[in-house]
């Protein structure tokens, strides 16, 4: 189990901060999931970011790394209703506890129906954001761009790049 982790090098190099759906290791090395099984479905790389997605069910995962390391695991769920987006809040909800709206609509957005409308012509966004630990946080978003999404992020990579692109390296 996970009492019994090596420690000292190994483990400092290797950290995992929260297992996403089962598989994908935030904060973890990326190149094992370049030898694995499945393999990515498309990889792309700039400088220090690679991206790969992986098929699950009729879903994606997004995996990004940043120096090597995931700092970002998302699924995009391909079937994006009210119903789904429900489903997933619900979960979270009662997993994390109510988390922090970050929406934006358009002002006349005020129903259900219409903030979806705004979300289909890209003026609007569900965004619901948890954080159960120091080190990661969580996204349930709904955009134009990716649909539905279920992202799992550590903080402490994520900041790293941003600085890095801000820096303009």
């Amino acid at each position: 189990g996970l009492a019994c982790a090596p420690r000292g090098a190994a483990a400092a190099e290797d950290p995992c901060l929260k297992l996403v759906f089962g598989r994908y290791c935030l904060g973890a090395d990326v190149n094992p999931l370049l030898q694995g099984t499945p393999a990515p479905l498309a990889r792309e790389a700039d400088g220090n970011s690679l991206a790969l997605v992986f098929p699950e069910d009729l879903d994606q995962i997004y995996v990004l790394a940043f120096g090597g390391r995931i700092y970002k695991v998302v699924r995009s769920y391909r079937v994006a209703t009210q119903l789904r987006f429900d489903e997933l809040y619900a979960l979270l909800r009662e997993k994390y506890g109510p988390g922090e709206d970050k929406s934006r609509f358009p002002e006349q957005a005020s129903t259900p129906g219409r903030r979806l409308a705004s979300i289909r012509r890209g003026e609007g966004r569900a965004l619901h954001v948890w954080h159960p630990a120091d080190t990661w946080h969580i996204e349930l978003g709904w955009t134009r761009e990716l649909g539905l999404s279920l992202a799992y992020i550590a903080d402490a990579i994520e900041a790293e790049r941003q600085a890095q692109l801000s820096r303009g390296l």
